[in-house]
């Protein structure tokens, strides 16, 4: 990745967790832990890796993103927003009544949006039957999933993790975000996500373990699974929870959080000045 790409990204991801911030903060509270952690990778996607037509959000060609922990919505709606599937303004109507930006991401309101979450663990088996649909129609789209690591402690996840490396659904490249945090608290004492790469190869997926804040092993991950034909391919994400919204960061209870106005314009501040040092 040359610095100029390397610096863009960065820009634009810095921007995507300042909207994300005042998006949550104009309703009062949000998913700001799960929907901060992603915010490179959606970054990547978006400006690097996906194919897709703001202006014809159902083009049957586009690639497709399921974000399976869709409480994580925010920074997806920030992003969709800075690229044009919206208007900006939306962002202030964020799970209000009449919205088009629901807590949970919902295909049926929001231009852009290719899965409608609820219950943790649907998503990846979704994402396994749209791409195995394109598949069948011969296109080639990817599909590219984000799960939750705590989400990961769903069984119907390793039941799709498994039909998935049986039918060597080689265009699905999935995402783990491995925050170590999830509602009600660390997923270490509640059930640990260990040798999760190990895993999912047993299933016969291609695996890769990163750090989910760096554009440049993004890229590179990516980069491999795309040369790997015949297995699906996993892309396990160290990532912090709350990255990029200091007063969460390190924070057990940073799940879901009360953000004012005022509690978001210090914190944007701060990452402000943090980012320029």
């Amino acid at each position: 990745m040359d610095f100029n790409t390397l610096e863009m990204l960065k820009k634009e991801a810095l921007d995507t967790r300042i909207k994300t911030i005042e998006c949550i903060s104009s309703f009062g509270s949000g998913h700001i832990g799960g929907a901060m952690s992603i915010v490179e990778l959606i970054t990547y996607l978006y400006y690097k890796e996906m194919k897709v037509d703001p202006a014809n959000p159902s083009w049957p060609d586009r690639d497709r993103l399921v974000l399976s922990k869709g409480h994580s919505g925010p920074s997806l709606y920030a992003m969709l927003a800075k690229k044009g599937f919206f208007p900006l303004s939306w962002l202030e109507t964020l799970n209000k009544g009449g919205t088009n930006l629901p807590s949970h991401v919902d295909m049926t309101k929001t231009p852009g949006i290719d899965f409608t979450a609820g219950s943790l663990g649907q998503g990846i088996s979704a994402a396994l039957g749209i791409a195995l649909a394109l598949r069948i129609e011969k296109k080639s789209s990817y599909v590219y999933a984000i799960v939750g690591d705590g989400e990961s402690q769903e069984g119907e996840v390793w039941e799709a993790a498994e039909l998935a490396g049986a039918q060597k659904i080689d265009n699905l490249i999935a995402f783990t975000d491995l925050n170590g945090q999830q509602l009600d608290g660390y997923t270490e004492d509640i059930i640990p996500m260990h040798h999760l790469k190990e895993r999912y190869e047993t299933f016969g997926w291609d695996s890769y373990e990163i750090n989910g804040h760096s554009f440049e092993e993004i890229e590179e991950a990516i980069t491999k699974a795309k040369g790997v034909k015949g297995k699906p391919h996993m892309i396990i994400m160290h990532t912090n929870k709350s990255q990029g919204y200091i007063p969460g960061e390190g924070v057990k209870s940073n799940h879901s959080m009360s953000v004012s106005p005022e509690t978001a314009k210090e914190a944007i501040d701060a990452l402000r000045k943090r980012e320029e040092v």
